[in-house]
């Protein structure tokens, strides 16, 4: 069978999983495979439906009906490309798709979906179960919730949250607001549970060997907690900055800390049987390549993690060379399939969050003020621990660097060239304006957080920064997304117009704007907001 008619195949697949399962009321069918018998053996009950949710916040939780393709739908051909780290080297639907913004809805609803039919309803059950009996896991589970969930608002803005299995509200959505307020909420009750467990049972360590994120020890968890809630705090620097600097004096009060060193950091372990969908299309599909936004910024900076994160172009006329694929060309060829392909395995853990991206995440925070440490400082942290993260030393060249991003050349079409957007520099200068300081900051976690574009795509949408190029073909419906503000969201799953309109009609509603890509998020300001 052709790689096409595959596609096809599986298109089909995830477009059949929606129409049976998009209707959320239908929550409690339980898709997940996991059987009563499978939850009693050997009390592995609480860590099944923890290790299913691990699994499923970096999509590759396998209910039956393969692997690596929803992963695809869900993050590969939506935020990796947003974000600008990666691209298609093949001319999916004919050469128009969400790299034009000829948005694709069978795409698009992947993360809804699969998250509420697989994911969630395990987060709700965990919750029910070790409430009041198993506080370490209750914790946990509030965490990976939060963890979860705050992707699948950053897709779509508005979603059910609160009111998730709650039939007297009519599983009423929240404003994305109301979820990051709520995701506060929930830190709190994780860290309350978590750090009152270990004052009680300070050698307990009973989620050890279900723990496939982090290393089975709960104050590593408490660490988490503190690291998301700084995170999700930054969100919020230009849409509620009050309540971003308070969360942010919260993480002080238990003293665990963040992660900080270049071990440090939430990874989703292949050790365990789970596989990293991504390798999976990079190896054996040829899927995933450079973007030409990491070749221009890479290479223009002569950035040592450029031989790293990429191999070298395929094709022998390009051999030695580092090359991408720019977004938004429409191309209906396959020359592109000899250019630099991600160095991503099957086997490669899966970051979720970086201690790299800890460290940028604390220098914007100095920046604004926020604290007391000092934001070059933290910047420098940022770029070391990214380096050490891949065993490069001999950072301080590469931080007194002043080389810029370079102009992108199209290995074939020359229409395709387009002049540098990116103008920072590596090098740290304090006399410079704090918008300029941002975008340096911005910048280098953009780099470091590579390949997760989740949270790329998320933070690139929030501040501005990296500069990504624009599309060439703008193909949104009636023009709904700007060329150069570029994509904001994603559509809701077109299902939920026909099968549940109430529930779509109240999603609109709390969106406050048009269900389209070119609608801003509640924290999307389109200003920093420094002064």
């Amino acid at each position: 069978m052709k790689r096409k008619s595959v596609y096809l195949y599986l298109l089909g697949l995830l477009l059949f999983s929606v129409a049976c399962t998009g209707n959320f009321r239908d929550y409690n069918t339980d898709l997940s495979g996991i059987t009563d018998d499978d939850l009693i053996i050997d009390d592995n009950g609480y860590g099944i439906r923890l290790g299913i949710i691990q699994q499923g916040i970096y999509f590759n939780y396998d209910y039956g009906k393969g692997k690596n393709w929803p992963f695809q739908l869900i993050q590969n051909l939506n935020a990796d490309m947003f974000s600008g780290y990666m691209h298609d080297g093949k001319p999916l639907n004919g050469g128009s798709h969400n790299s034009d913004y000829n948005m694709q809805d069978g795409w698009n609803s992947a993360m809804w979906t699969h998250m509420y039919s697989y994911i969630f309803p395990q987060i709700y059950q965990s919750e029910n179960a070790t409430r009041n009996t198993h506080p370490a896991l209750f914790g946990i589970t509030k965490i990976l919730k939060v963890e979860a969930m705050h992707r699948v608002t950053d897709y779509y803005g508005p979603i059910i949250y609160k009111n998730f299995a709650n039939a007297e509200k009519h599983y009423r959505p929240d404003k994305q607001e109301d979820v990051y307020y709520e995701f506060f909420n929930e830190l709190d009750s994780a860290v309350v549970a978590l750090t009152n467990y270990i004052d009680e049972k300070p050698e307990s360590n009973g989620f050890a060997r279900f723990d496939i994120l982090l290393d089975g020890k709960y104050p590593s968890w408490v660490k988490f907690a503190n690291s998301l809630r700084l995170r999700l705090a930054m969100r919020l620097a230009s849409v509620a900055p009050d309540k971003a600097h308070a969360e942010i004096q919260k993480i002080k009060e238990n003293g665990y800390g963040f992660f900080e060193a270049e071990t440090g950091g939430v990874f989703v372990s292949t050790k365990s049987g789970y596989t990293n969908p991504l390798g999976e299309l990079n190896r054996v599909w040829n899927e995933t390549y450079m973007s030409a936004n990491m070749e221009s910024i890479l290479t223009g900076y002569n950035d040592p993690r450029l031989e790293i994160y990429f191999e070298p172009c395929m094709d022998e006329a390009l051999k030695g060379q580092y090359r991408g694929i720019r977004q938004g060309t429409c191309f209906a060829h396959s020359h592109y399939s000899g250019l630099s392909k991600l160095f991503v395995k099957q086997d490669t853990d899966t970051p979720l969050m970086t201690a790299s991206e800890v460290w940028f995440l604390r220098a914007e925070a100095a920046l604004r003020g926020w604290t007391d440490e000092d934001e070059e400082a933290c910047y420098r942290n940022g770029v070391t621990t990214s380096f050490h993260q891949w065993g490069i030393y001999g950072v301080e060249d590469y931080l007194k660097s002043e080389l810029t991003a370079s102009d992108f050349i199209d290995t074939y079409d020359e229409e395709n060239n387009i002049e540098a957007r990116c103008k920072v520099t590596p090098k740290w200068n304090p006399q410079d304006d704090k918008e300029t300081k941002l975008e340096k900051i911005i910048t280098q976690k953009w780099i470091a957080m590579f390949p997760e574009g989740c949270e790329a795509w998320t933070e690139q949408r929030r501040t501005g920064y990296p500069r990504l190029f624009p599309v060439r073909f703008n193909h949104s419906r009636s023009g709904c997304i700007d060329t150069e503000i570029m994509v904001r969201r994603l559509n809701f799953p077109g299902t939920l117009q026909t099968e549940d309109s109430e529930q779509y009609s109240a999603l609109v509603e709390a969106l406050g704007g048009d269900d389209h890509g070119g609608t801003r998020l509640w924290w999307d300001t389109g200003n920093n907001n420094l002064e």
